[in-house]
């Protein structure tokens, strides 16, 4: 479906969105909280301002490229008008869980908790990035034979080419980092959260790991990764239930116990206020059931 430069491709079996590409001249849509049901690739070509995702806040400039995982809330703040391209997927339209070997943009551009959502885009990247979205946009126009297949192939090459360039940004900023002697603590610590994010839940649990004072370590985290420790470990739990609640069909109960919680439902009002949505309504519009066919 085209309409006024929208170009939508509509789940016939569920009448929800599946794939959208669109431009915005001159305006801001998301000045306000979002937490949409899919994934959002954002192209701010003109305008600069601050962005509010989860718990941090980031300022941007022009040809910034914003990657949001679904529900992750955000909100865009631009000084001036902005303008730009956006791109929206969902998982039942191309699911980067089961693609992860293909395009290994999970944890680089989506779900990745130590690191600002966006990237910088640079001439060369940015002539790539324009061809390909014309070729989306020309593809969406006349429905042809292998269509949709064709549309996948587009979307893994735009996110190839944008994880590519976060992970060269990444160790830039990893450089930059090293000279300013960033403690070697918040790597064990990185390390510790991958390893103990299903059962050691609080900050002093890390703490005392590290053999560090909470309010020590929360200080050093809130100064590199503009997030607090709390927030850090509650992330990555989220993005963990969201996985087994999008790829399995483990029982709600089944997945708190596995995290840790030994309470479903104090796991569940955990999850709805880090989400913004119960365990049960993120399935529903967002998982197994659907995923398995893609």
């Amino acid at each position: 479906m085209i309409q006024n430069n929208h170009f939508t491709f509509i789940n016939p079996q569920t009448g929800n969105l599946a794939f959208k590409i669109y431009n915005f001249e001159n305006q801001n849509p998301f000045d306000h909280i979002q937490r949409m049901n899919y994934y959002s690739l954002i192209w701010v070509k003109k305008g600069k301002g601050n962005v509010k995702a989860d718990f941090s806040n980031y300022d941007f400039q022009e040809d910034t490229l914003f990657s949001f995982s679904p529900y992750q809330p955000f909100m865009l703040n631009s000084e001036d008008e902005i303008s730009g391209t956006v791109i929206n997927f969902h998982p039942d339209f191309f699911c980067i869980h089961k693609h992860q070997k293909d395009v290994a943009c999970n944890g680089v551009l989506f779900n990745n908790i130590y690191d600002p959502p966006f990237i910088h885009i640079n001439e060369a990247v940015k002539a790539n990035f324009e061809m390909i979205i014309d070729q989306i946009k020309t593809e969406m126009q006349k429905p042809d034979l292998a269509q949709y297949e064709l549309l996948i192939s587009y979307l893994k090459i735009f996110l190839i080419s944008a994880s590519r360039l976060k992970t060269e940004q990444q160790v830039d900023a990893k450089k930059v980092t090293a000279e300013n002697k960033e403690p070697f603590i918040l790597q064990n610590l990185k390390g510790y959260i991958e390893s103990h994010y299903r059962t050691k839940h609080t900050a002093s649990d890390y703490a005392e790991l590290l053999s560090i004072s909470p309010k020590a370590l929360t200080k050093i985290t809130k100064a590199h990764f503009n997030k607090t420790l709390t927030d850090l470990i509650s992330e990555r739990i989220i993005i963990e239930a969201k996985r087994e609640l999008y790829l399995t069909n483990k029982s709600v109960k089944e997945i708190a116990f596995e995290l840790g919680y030994n309470d479903e439902y104090y796991f569940s009002r955990f999850f709805k206020k880090n989400a913004d949505v119960s365990p049960q309504l993120y399935r529903e519009t967002v998982g197994f059931d659907r995923a398995s066919t893609v």
